[in-house]
């Protein structure tokens, strides 16, 4: 089964006005078709002097402001941030340990749900820290654990260390998850951009490896395709703060000499039959918005249960602004309630046996002890 929403702009007429918003040409104007509260956080973002990472160096783009900054200089508007408890903490990876942190909605309790959770960044960028709101914002909304990993970034580890760090920090959760309160069989994966290609890489090499999946798959904006002509890619080919220059020079560090693996083009090259069901967060004004629907196409196809909703007058990174946006806000809410909404329909765990003291004794124990001929 596959769910389409979209979330409308106020000033949308109609589904037919916005029919031709990606044609096959680019926006006239991006910025101006974005969302007011969308649109201040961009111009904020620009004013920071934040260029189009295309034009930068690695090191160079790993410096500048952040669209999550941007929005702290922002009048807020929505809700206040989520508070949860953070714990930083590190993770065995692939090849050494990784920096994590985990955010936990309901500290002291027990047999929680937890969602392993990749950030973005095009596989180059993107950091715990960067993507905090979004970590948080899935905790409240789930009512789960959320487990942070910080896996290793290209050009200095391309392609596929990202994955296979990806893999071993979920083998570790799946053996760990009752040293974190968390309960094993209520495991989800989520990731944002590239971190939603790891996610869904992840849950492939776990049905492949023969290992529990994740109960459900939240993927914002998934970049599982390099196709610079899609609908969307020229659509959004100047757009703010994610151009098509953006995709191709993230493609180019993180996997130049992968693009035609599976892991990479999820589209062409995947078998993505066996999946738990998976939701799928698109924003209008990014290049990777056709990704996301032709990937929905592709799970339904494979049998898969599938929800995609595409957030009108948003651009690529709302996810995670909902203090500031108000889609943001919808968007947090919607994905994590699909999370809870799965993790209720497995249940908490079971009750612990009664532990029973020496002075009440079980009748039955209390046989064993009987004298012989009695």
């Amino acid at each position: 089964m596959m769910r389409v929403l979209l979330r409308l702009p106020a000033c949308a007429a109609s589904l037919a006005a916005l029919a031709g918003c990606q044609t096959g040409s680019a926006f006239r104007d991006p910025l101006a078709r974005m969302n007011p509260d969308m649109q201040a956080v961009v111009v904020a973002y620009q004013a920071a002097g934040a260029q189009p990472v295309s034009r930068l160096t690695v090191a160079e783009a790993r410096s500048q402001t952040t669209l999550a900054d941007a929005a702290r200089t922002v009048a807020q508007t929505g809700l206040p941030a989520a508070s949860v408890t953070t714990t930083d903490m590190t993770v065995p990876g692939a090849a050494g340990p990784l920096a994590a942190r985990l955010y936990d909605p309901a500290a002291g309790h027990t047999g929680q749900p937890v969602v392993l959770y990749f950030h973005g960044g095009g596989g180059v960028l993107g950091s715990l820290d960067a993507d905090d709101a979004t970590a948080r914002a899935l905790a409240a909304q789930a009512h789960a654990l959320v487990l942070s990993v910080a896996y290793r970034l290209a050009p200095e580890a391309p392609f596929p260390a990202a994955q296979d760090d990806g893999l071993a920090g979920y083998r570790w959760l799946l053996d760990n998850a009752a040293s974190l309160g968390a309960d094993r069989r209520r495991i989800g994966i989520a990731g944002e951009s590239a971190g939603a290609t790891i996610a869904l890489d992840t849950t492939l090499a776990a049905r492949d490896g023969h290992i529990p999946m994740p109960v459900h798959a939240l993927l914002i904006e998934p970049m599982v395709s390099a196709d610079p002509q899609t609908r969307s890619a020229i659509a959004n080919q100047n757009t703010v703060p994610f151009s098509r220059s953006d995709e191709a020079w993230s493609w180019r560090f993180w996997a130049a000499s992968g693009l035609a693996d599976p892991r990479i083009d999820l589209l062409g090259q995947a078998d993505l039959h066996g999946l738990p069901p998976v939701t799928i967060i698109s924003s209008e004004m990014d290049p990777l918005e056709s990704d996301g629907s032709t990937l929905a196409r592709k799970l339904q196809e494979s049998g898969v249960d599938v929800t995609r909703v595409q957030y009108q007058g948003t651009a690529h990174g709302f996810f995670g602004l909902g203090t500031t946006v108000a889609r943001a806000q919808e968007a947090e809410a919607f994905a994590g309630g699909a999370l809870d909404v799965t993790f209720d329909q497995i249940g908490p765990p079971p009750a612990p046996a009664p532990v029973h003291s020496g002075h009440s004794r079980p009748a039955r124990r209390a046989a064993w002890h009987r004298p012989k001929g009695s």
